[in-house]
């Protein structure tokens, strides 16, 4: 179980990789074409989903950086090609993503508010 100082620690780096991945984001004139969006923002939905389990497992104290890069780049690649198969095909398969990974991440989030809501107090 990591101390006091390594989860500081390892929140500081989580924080800088974030601000450095949002200056590079603005920073960045780069654009898709909107054809693009439905699988972009499924993609999107996906990614978000594993940084709330992400940050749920790192309260959890069980964090593992394979689980949550595969999780990362596997859940947005599948939903991302779901979303595109169901297009070819003409059926919205990208509904399944849609609800798969919202849902999940409002049951990760739900988590996180009562992990953070009754730190330091014993669960029942």
């Amino acid at each position: 179980m990591p101390n006091h100082w390594e989860r500081m620690i390892n929140l500081f780096v989580a924080l800088i990789g974030i601000l450095i991945g949002v200056v590079i984001g603005f920073l960045l004139p780069y654009t898709y074409d909107t054809t693009y969006s439905l699988y972009v923002s499924v993609a999107i939905l996906a990614c978000l989903d594993s940084v709330f389990g992400g940050i749920r497992s790192n309260l959890e104290n069980n964090f593992n950086i394979r689980i949550f890069l595969s999780g990362f780049f596997g859940n947005a690649i599948l939903a991302a090609f779901l979303a595109y198969l169901g297009d070819r095909l003409g059926v919205p398969l990208y509904y399944a993503a849609i609800f798969t990974f919202g849902g999940r991440l409002f049951e990760n989030f739900a988590k996180i508010r009562r992990i953070l809501l009754f730190k330091g107090k014993k669960s029942n």
